[in-house]
């Protein structure tokens, strides 16, 4: 028998809906909407027994910002793309000229877009870039395109500590095999074999934050003789391989997002978390742990892309324990048996820079590099909005008249 079940729905950066039992998530803005929506579901669910429920849903009468087109000021600039779905390469291009530039703000906005359109940009050599300089890129990437004022640069909870194997600048994150090592000595990972890891790091960025990451820059300056190439999927594209009613269904869920063995390996190595505000007013305290829609949009583009995708993912909001496992692995067999929507880069030299966008692409390290030396590297991640689904958004295909 059909039973109706709470859903939570975030449309829009003024819309939330309260469902037990993680109401307390969402703060309410102000000047909103209020429409009433009910989601109907076959199977019961253990988190929330309510057989019916109404509840109310606040949204503002547009959309909080308009899709960005780039203007085309990289034009003149040589570039490729690495795979039709996914992936862009400049391989000549100076991001410090740029940032230098007369038009920085315009060769920016449209490096912003381009990265949010293609999920992740490559730039080979950027021996002129420093810390100061990535953290000015990651900044301006997000100001250009409509970052909230209260958004800045994450300062990782276990990352950033001014300890041996970490740096001394806490919007810094220290990327280091001889720190991974020593951080999950004594931890083991969660349901996995040893020799099942080195496939099972998928992950966005800090997704259990209420204000999780927009645009990453990761810049690699010691690399191994061979190995630790990266990977990226599009999270756009996992949206697009749905059907149209399990595109529905889906847009109906959240889920919770949390990181609790990031505790585990503190403890471990003998330190505390970092519970001050971690670049937004929002990311505070010892919890790590947030709620988000399963489909949202991103901001730049307006296209959906599904975002509960790999580790700092613990439970379908409202679904069974095995409702829940089952379709969080199901998102992750589509990453591994859809090798079209995945890009990889092959780390070449000493501060080659990737940058990403985080809330359309999921990204794994290769750990296959143990004997052929460190892999070290500097990572800036600045922080977007609070997830959102907004209700006039469309998928990547529909928007570039691909086919579906």
């Amino acid at each position: 028998m059909q039973r109706l079940r709470k859903r939570q729905v975030f449309l829009d950066s003024c819309t939330y809906a309260s469902v037990n039992p993680v109401k307390n998530y969402f703060i309410e803005p102000p000047n909103c909407q209020t429409i009433t929506i009910a989601v109907t579901t076959m199977a019961p669910a253990v988190v929330d027994p309510t057989p019916a429920a109404d509840f109310p849903v606040r949204t503002k009468e547009h959309a909080t910002q308009k899709p960005i087109k780039a203007a085309g000021v990289l034009d003149r600039f040589e570039s490729f793309d690495i795979t039709p779905v996914i992936g862009r390469e400049f391989p000549d291009a100076n991001l410090v000229d740029w940032l230098n530039a007369p038009n920085s703000d315009e060769l920016l906005r449209d490096l912003a877009v381009t990265i949010s359109e293609r999920g992740v940009v490559f730039f080979r050599a950027q021996d002129d870039v420093t810390n100061e300089l990535q953290k000015e890129l990651i900044l301006r990437l997000g100001k250009l395109t409509g970052r909230p004022a209260t958004s800045g640069l994450h300062i990782h909870p276990i990352l950033n500590s001014e300890r041996e194997l970490g740096g001394d600048d806490p919007e810094i994150s220290t990327i280091s095999s001889v720190q991974h090592g020593e951080f999950y000595r004594n931890t083991k990972p969660d349901g996995l074999s040893p020799k099942k890891q080195k496939t099972a790091q998928w992950h966005s960025d800090i997704a259990f934050e209420p204000v999780p990451a927009d645009y990453t820059s990761l810049r690699l300056v010691q690399l191994p003789k061979t190995g630790g190439d990266t990977l990226w999927a599009s999270g756009y594209e996992l949206y697009d391989r749905l059907s149209e009613p399990f595109q529905k269904f889906v847009e109906s869920l959240t889920a919770t997002f949390a990181q609790p063995r990031f505790g585990e390996i503190a403890e471990s190595a003998g330190f505390q978390l970092y519970d001050k505000p971690r670049g937004a007013p929002e990311n505070v305290g010892r919890e790590l742990k947030a709620v988000h829609p399963v489909v949202r949009t991103n901001p730049v583009t307006g296209w959906k892309s599904i975002f509960p995708v790999g580790g700092h993912v613990r439970h379908i909001n409202g679904l069974t324990e095995e409702e829940s496992r089952k379709l969080l692995d199901w998102f992750l067999d589509l990453v591994y048996h859809n090798h079209d929507l995945q890009v990889r880069l092959k780390w070449k030299n000493p501060n080659d820079i990737a940058i990403w966008d985080n809330r359309s692409v999921f990204h794994t390290a290769t750990f296959d590099y143990t004997g052929q030396g460190e892999r070290f590297g500097n990572r800036a991640v600045g922080l977007g909005e609070r997830p959102y689904l907004d209700p006039n958004s469309t998928s990547r295909r529909t928007a570039l008249g691909l086919e579906p």
